[in-house]
């Protein structure tokens, strides 16, 4: 059987936020997926709140990742505890809150979701995510749908690890950088792959924050909180068609949503 995959890029802010609600839902529809999962690390604009999660999981997602502003909110940490669908880096260190990988029952069978995050400019202090995932496939039953969000600055990073997985993952998707890539693909082992899925939130903005706060900074504002911009929105991610017996990605397409 065939199962469609959406997975959506980070979610920028309060307008990121407002509109994956206003088109979420619709778009599950339009392209029948049958599970969304929804990078949602910057919903908070730096950051996210548990209440904040909440908002994401009614607007359709079935499962939220995170990345390197995992532990920005405090209040956080409980609610990882408390969730099995709200998954943090599985490369950081065992006894932080939550959990970095998820299998989750749906009626196409079992889909496992991993969430990892690279090192290059990141946190050179988590473990190596190359070593914690190839670890986790060995050592977790099988799954046949596994897909993971790769939370990585570096491009480089971000292949190299598609490449470590085709042919033992469904899909491997990046985050974090919020400019969609062209690269979106299946290789010949049957991953699917976008190096970045984009960003969720302001189409005039430098990566979901004010221009103008952004060209200040650069200039030598001293820091200050970022403010999201405003103006039209857009929906960014990719859709992975998967083979729910044998895991193998059947297509992939980049997806943008305005």
């Amino acid at each position: 059987m065939e199962i469609k995959i959406l997975a959506v890029g980070d979610v920028c802010g309060k307008p990121g936020l407002e509109h994956l609600r206003r088109t979420l839902p619709g778009l599950r529809r339009l392209y029948h997926v049958d599970f969304a999962v929804v990078n949602g690390e910057n919903a908070n604009v730096v950051g996210v709140t548990p209440a904040q999660c909440e908002e994401i999981f009614d607007a359709g997602a079935d499962v939220i990742t995170l990345g390197n502003h995992t532990w920005t909110r405090w209040e956080l940490q409980d609610y990882l505890d408390r969730t099995s669908r709200c998954l943090r880096p599985v490369n950081f260190a065992p006894q932080c809150p939550g959990r970095g990988f998820g299998v989750y029952e749906t009626v196409f069978g079992p889909i496992r979701v991993i969430n990892a995050m690279g090192r290059f400019t990141l946190d050179p202090n988590t473990d190596n995510p190359f070593v914690v995932v190839d670890a986790l496939l060995a050592n977790e039953p099988p799954v046949p749908v596994t897909v993971l969000d790769f939370h990585a600055e570096g491009t480089s990073e971000k292949l190299a690890m598609a490449y470590f997985l085709e042919g033992r993952v469904s899909a491997v998707w990046g985050t974090h950088t919020h400019v969609q890539t062209s690269d979106c693909q299946v290789f010949e082992g049957g991953t699917g792959y976008i190096t970045d899925l984009g960003m969720t939130g302001p189409v005039r903005s430098v990566l979901g924050i004010d221009p103008t706060q952004s060209v200040n900074k650069f200039l030598g504002d001293p820091p200050r909180r970022y403010a999201s911009a405003g103006g039209r929105c857009k929906l960014e991610g990719a859709l992975f068609t998967v083979d729910s017996e044998t895991g193998r990605c059947l297509a992939a397409e980049a997806l943008r949503v305005e």
